[in-house]
């Protein structure tokens, strides 16, 4: 046999060989037998229920996932269930596990959007937002999405025992997003784009009133208003921020600046502030 030949007939048994091993695996076999996968044990859904809560007690939130899951995957017909999955809700929320408590609430109403935790579920999701809410100088997606499922929980189930908690999370919420704006408006406020400022603390004057930056904008809006010459406008904004808060320190520095150009708060009828006088 040559040299070439016997280096053909190598190359040829060679990839016969690995022909032969992907087979085999293929086949679910090995060299030195079948390939045997361990079973996961069956165990009763009343038991992984009951090892759940013992893990919850003691706080160990994610082992405790771990059992729900299981019951979930064993028996999943089984009544139990959903108690199960309010748990992974509960667990994954108790535990920190936010992202995951949020999808949970979303599997759970998806299967039982009558359920009798339903109300609850519902407002341990908006929890998981409110508790991701970051300060006001990043993204509030956050706080916007814990604001619609807040008011979800409210407006479906306006006697519940979670509606009044709900309402009061809405305020801070607000004012997250509120600070937002005018985190923004002061910004262009202070390179001098006055359009674009008034822009921001119109939104915070008009869709935040309970927040706690109302009474900012309205001066805000008075210093914008001036820097544009639009004097009319800016004796509005001081005029309605007087109305509304009288006691305000805001006011009296909005007051004291109309005057030092000689003018004064006056509401203009034609103004889109006019109609915001309570």
């Amino acid at each position: 046999m040559t040299v070439d030949a016997f280096a053909g007939f190598a190359s040829r048994s060679a990839r016969f060989v690995v022909v032969a091993l992907v087979a085999a695996v293929l086949a679910g076999c090995s060299l030195f037998g079948p390939v045997k996968l361990k079973e996961e044990p069956i165990i009763p859904a009343t038991t992984l229920y009951q090892k759940a809560l013992n893990d919850m007690d003691r706080q160990y939130y994610a082992t405790a996932v771990k059992s729900l899951e299981q019951l979930d995957r064993q028996h999943p017909r089984d009544p139990l269930v959903e108690k199960s999955k309010l748990m992974q809700v509960y667990a994954n929320y108790r535990g920190g596990k936010l992202s995951e408590a949020i999808l949970a609430a979303d599997r759970y109403l998806a299967l039982y959007p009558n359920g009798k935790d339903a109300a609850y579920v519902l407002y341990l999701k908006g929890n998981a937002y409110f508790a991701q809410i970051k300060d006001i100088t990043r993204d509030q997606q956050l706080s916007a999405d814990a604001i619609s499922t807040y008011q979800l929980v409210i407006s479906s189930y306006p006697k519940s025992e979670y509606a009044k908690d709900a309402q009061e999370k809405l305020l801070v919420a607000y004012d997250q997003l509120a600070g937002k704006e005018m985190s923004v408006g002061r910004y262009y406020l202070g390179q001098g784009q006055f359009t674009a400022a008034i822009n921001r603390f119109r939104v915070v004057v008009e869709s935040w009133q309970t927040s706690t930056h109302i009474e900012e904008a309205l001066y805000r809006l008075t210093e914008a208003y001036l820097s544009l010459g639009l004097t009319h406008e800016a004796a509005t904004a001081t005029a309605v921020l007087g109305h509304n808060y009288p006691s305000s320190t805001w006011y009296k520095r909005g007051y004291d600046l109309l005057a030092k150009q000689g003018l004064a708060p006056a509401v203009n009828s034609g103004s889109w502030m006019a109609s915001l006088r309570r």
